[in-house]
């Protein structure tokens, strides 16, 4: 490991570590806990079956509810977190992540609806890198690029479940062999999800290998904070704690260029709406049919930070996005196209869900001067995100 990738990723331990003393001080740095009944359960898991895959394999389905009626359904297909419901500013509880009600449609024809992302979240141009003069060749499923891991990646793998009762939280783990998808290594990946008090989801995701190989691993929930999923999200307004962004080609490849916001519509470092600048003439906007890149984070050596937020004003609900990671993609449904079906009845419409995907930056393995991605046996990849859910 060299010594800039040694310095950060120091820094993003002590980060680390200092971000769970504040979110889990309830549970580990003061006597809360023990002033509480131990009868009673700051937040409860439950599980259930959802279905059996084609190839016959069970998924499971676990609801984790606070005592504020936070509640998150993640299923053991994909990671996938298929409702994550909160209240808005009537106290009113609604489901905010479009998804589907039953596995089949999962398995049929899935955006990567509320998925964990992996090998590599995000393209690799040509499905093609190299390590250490060894060229690599991924499946081309997105055009010509490599996206989100593959033909079938850790969205469409069933991962084992263990519930941390104590902790509010449940461990998910998936061990992809060697050359699966393309990709070298055995690797092992466990993500944690964890639901707080205080209405934040945190996602902890852990990987090793025994083969030099890459990582870039991410969480694709659609949000829609208004609930209800008839509405677009254009009058979202977001923020990203960026003054960069990453230009791409007509394939959606970075050029390689890193591009400062200002005086641009990929300005969002003061809060406004996602429909203000979505259709002014831009050659970038033109590549994305919208947004959907990646924006070079601010303040990459503080480890875990404030990077984005996202606000409905009708419904009152403020989200806050924390994360270690150098880069989020901001994708603005642009794909939906009314011909997958609703959760809610009817069909998910154009731009009516967006996705704030924390990650290192796309094509990384073949851009030298971007963060690398590259992890070696003896180390372990390690990555948190939290979705803090709050009204205003």
């Amino acid at each position: 490991m060299n010594v800039l990738k040694r310095s950060f990723y120091c820094m993003t331990l002590l980060s680390f570590a200092y971000f769970n003393i504040q979110c889990k001080g309830e549970k580990k740095g003061d006597n809360t806990s023990e002033e509480m009944p131990q009868s009673k359960k700051m937040v409860t898991i439950s599980k259930a079956a959802f279905g059996v895959t084609a190839d016959s394999v069970q998924v499971d389905s676990y609801t984790l509810k606070n005592q504020q009626g936070m509640e998150v359904q993640i299923i053991t297909y994909g990671g996938i977190i298929t409702s994550l419901k909160v209240p808005n500013k009537a106290g009113v509880i609604e489901d905010v992540v479009l998804g589907y009600p039953t596995l089949a449609q999962y398995e049929k024809s899935s955006p990567y609806f509320g998925a964990l992302v992996g090998r590599y979240g995000n393209r690799i141009a040509k499905g093609k890198f190299s390590l250490d003069g060894t060229e690599y060749t991924l499946a081309t499923n997105n055009g010509p690029n490599h996206l989100h891991g593959g033909e079938k990646g850790f969205d469409k793998v069933v991962w084992s479940a263990e519930v941390l009762d104590d902790e509010g939280a449940l461990k998910l783990s998936y061990l992809s062999k060697d050359m699966e998808e393309g990709y070298p290594g055995n690797l092992k990946t466990i993500v944690t999800y964890t639901l707080t008090e205080d209405n934040a989801l945190e996602v902890f995701y852990e990987s090793t290998t025994d083969k030099k190989t890459i990582v870039n691993l991410t969480q694709h929930s659609y949000f829609n904070l208004s609930g209800d999923f008839s509405k677009t999200i254009l009058d979202h307004e977001i923020m990203i704690n960026a003054d960069a962004f990453i230009p791409v080609d007509k394939t959606l490849i970075p050029t390689g260029e890193l591009k400062e916001v200002a005086n641009t519509p990929f300005d969002f470092r003061t809060a406004k709406p996602i429909g203000q600048d979505i259709d002014v003439e831009n050659d970038q906007l033109k590549n994305g049919l919208g947004y959907d890149h990646c924006w070079v984070l601010n303040n990459q050596n503080q480890g875990i930070r404030l990077t984005a937020t996202a606000f409905d004003k009708a419904s009152g609900r403020f989200m806050e996005v924390f994360s270690d990671e150098p880069g989020i993609q901001l994708y603005t449904g642009n794909f939906l196209d009314g011909t997958l079906p609703s959760k809610q009845g009817g069909t998910y419409a154009y731009r009516t869900g967006f996705c704030l995907e924390t990650q290192h930056y796309p094509d990384s393995p073949n851009q030298k001067e971007f963060p690398s991605v590259v992890l070696n046996p003896g180390e372990t990849y390690k990555t948190k995100t939290s979705f803090k859910f709050s009204t205003k």
